[in-house]
């Protein structure tokens, strides 16, 4: 049996007609930068997300790049964040010439721990005047623990981005009466359309969600060079603008995300029943399975994790390492002095994940089968030989 680790074929087959129609929509419109698809898709998402504004942008890293931009962020600023995301994250940081300060994860979410968060702020008082944001990440689909993270960014006067490029309708309880979607928690909320999120355009695409009127217009300026009116640019922005095409595809998409989601989750519970009895450490859930949305499953592997990947993949089944080397052990960060030990979860994190297929698709026989030869990789003679033999 073939198992990928996505499979965007299986997706397109029941939408095929609709969004083929939908894009030849915009190409009969002949309105191919912006118009009323990108625009219909910003009120979209932002109704989806429970904010005043979305902006559409040209893929997540830009929606990163123009929220810190908004921010006039810049040389000698520092931006507190997570060593263990996808290196948008802290190459955003860096491109603008401040400086990611990074803050270890908590070890069960593997999302930025509020307790490493505090003792950096106790124990670094000579630099506090120099952060200028607070970047969490709402990794795999769950939202990170933000109300310690706004408590301590109100403390210290600072602004939240979320990277919520995975976490599009993820939940998280600020109280047992408030659940709040990510991306609206803090100051601005970043989202990426990359094909393998929940909800994936056909290409590079992004959003930038606020509730602050301000800021929204702010990075509408930016995304188009800085200009209002056309020609009259009263700042220096960029071209990260996002194409009418895939706002097209994504209107089709969204339609499905929840149930979408509902699958994810179903899909979830069925490998936490049978994975963890061969030793593996299934996702941690840390207030309510409804709020996380599984943009990826992934298992911590306390031994033979490569071993396990290889077995899997040799028997058809797709799986991911997210993400093999953390920020801080990265060659380009090198000029900051981090050196291997200095954020223990992360790096653990780094050499023990494994993603396994959690797509909405996936079907039972599917899964049986993932089950069945992750089983066999830690019982069966064959997978026990091969090992010794690797280890020689």
């Amino acid at each position: 049996m073939h198992v990928p680790l996505l499979d965007l074929r299986a997706q397109l087959d029941g939408l095929e007609s609709e969004i083929k129609q939908a894009v030849n929509d915009v190409i009969d419109s002949t309105r191919y930068i912006g118009g009323p698809k990108v625009e219909e898709l910003e009120r979209a998402i932002a109704r989806y997300a429970g904010a005043r504004h979305g902006i559409g942008v040209s893929s997540g890293t830009d929606a990163l790049l123009v929220a810190l931009i908004a921010l006039n962020i810049g040389p000698g600023d520092l931006v507190l964040t997570t060593p263990y995301s996808f290196f948008a994250t802290a190459g955003g940081i860096s491109r603008l010439g401040a400086t990611p300060v990074f803050v270890d994860i908590d070890s069960r979410t593997y999302n930025l721990d509020p307790a490493c968060l505090a003792e950096w702020f106790e124990q670094n008082t000579e630099l506090r005047h120099r952060v200028k944001a607070i970047l969490p990440v709402h990794l795999f689909g769950q939202c990170a623990e933000m109300k310690p993270i706004l408590e301590i960014a109100e403390t210290h006067g600072v602004p939240v981005v979320e990277d919520a490029a995975q976490a599009l309708g993820s939940r998280y309880p600020l109280s047992s009466e408030r659940i709040v979607r990510a991306g609206t928690l803090g100051t601005i909320g970043c989202f990426s359309f990359y094909p393998s999120k929940n909800l994936g355009a056909m290409g590079d695409g992004g959003m930038v969600v606020t509730d602050d009127d301000e800021l929204a217009d702010r990075i509408r300026r930016l995304r188009n060079h800085g200009a209002r009116p056309k020609y009259r640019h009263t700042l220096i922005g960029g071209n990260f603008r996002l194409d009418p095409i895939q706002a097209a595809v994504l209107l089709v998409k969204l339609e499905h995300l929840d149930a979408w989601h509902a699958r994810r989750q179903e899909n979830a519970a069925c490998y936490d029943r049978h994975l963890s009895m061969n030793g593996l450490v299934t996702p941690f859930i840390a207030h309510d399975r409804r709020h996380h949305v599984y943009n990826q499953y992934v298992v911590s592997v306390p031994a033979r994790r490569d071993a396990l990947g290889r077995w899997l993949a040799e028997h058809g089944i797709g799986t991911e390492v997210y993400y093999p080397v953390p920020a801080h052990e990265q060659a380009c960060f090198e000029h900051l002095g981090l050196r291997v030990g200095a954020f223990p979860h992360s790096e653990y994190a780094a050499r023990h994940s494994l993603a396994l297929p959690i797509y909405p698709e996936l079907t039972q026989a599917m899964q049986d089968y993932v089950v069945e030869q992750v089983d066999l990789f830690y019982t069966s003679p064959s997978g026990e030989t091969r090992e010794r033999v690797e280890a020689v």
